[in-house]
């Protein structure tokens, strides 16, 4: 057991992030929601959806890493300029600042750096677990920011035939929900 000096660490994946949301969906008993992913929240929106079939009405993917069961972020995303620590890994700052949030005014980039932090190590190295979520059926959307590097548009689009779902794009970067956010909040309702 560890003592007060030693800190506990638990890795957080993309299976735990979902644990956490499928049991408040449970909690709160929602149902019938409109569960959206972006960026790697797609792969913890594709847990959820899977572990909490019931309550979901419908998936949105918004630019995001939708993995089938097995693959990892690394097969999909090249992060040349990762910096990566035993507990975290990201895009530098200066790849956050030229690259992901190009895309963004001068004071919506500052405020965007300003809390910008690395993912959990284990979320973006462990292998995605999906038993059955690419082989259902799903009301889903997929989103497709047209000036956003990763997740590629290959990728997106292997989602949106996988699953059926319907296509939309926005002429925006990896960040809609900044840059967009009236044209993005119209498609996660659209049906």
């Amino acid at each position: 057991m560890p003592n007060a000096a030693t800190p506990c660490v638990v890795a957080s994946t993309p299976e735990s992030q979902a644990a956490e949301i499928s049991e408040m969906l449970f909690f709160e008993d929602l149902r019938g929601i409109v569960l959206v992913g972006t960026s790697c929240g797609g792969m913890v929106a594709a847990r959820v959806a899977e572990t909490s079939r019931d309550r979901v009405g419908r998936i949105v993917l918004a630019d995001a890493l939708a993995l089938f069961n097995g693959e990892t972020v690394a097969d999909h995303v090249k992060r040349p300029t990762a910096v990566t620590t035993d507990t975290a890994t990201g895009p530098s700052r200066e790849d956050a600042a030229n690259r992901m949030f190009v895309s963004l005014d001068a004071p919506t980039k500052d405020w965007a750096l300003a809390r910008y932090t690395s993912h959990p190590v284990a979320a973006m190295a462990a292998p995605v677990k999906l038993d059955s979520f690419w082989q259902q059926s799903w009301n889903a959307s997929v989103i497709w920011c047209k000036q956003s590097v990763n997740p590629p548009l290959s990728h997106q689009k292997r989602a949106a035939e996988t699953l059926k779902a319907r296509w939309y794009e926005l002429d925006t970067g990896h960040y809609p929900m900044l840059t967009e956010p009236k044209a993005l909040a119209d498609l996660i309702m659209a049906e």
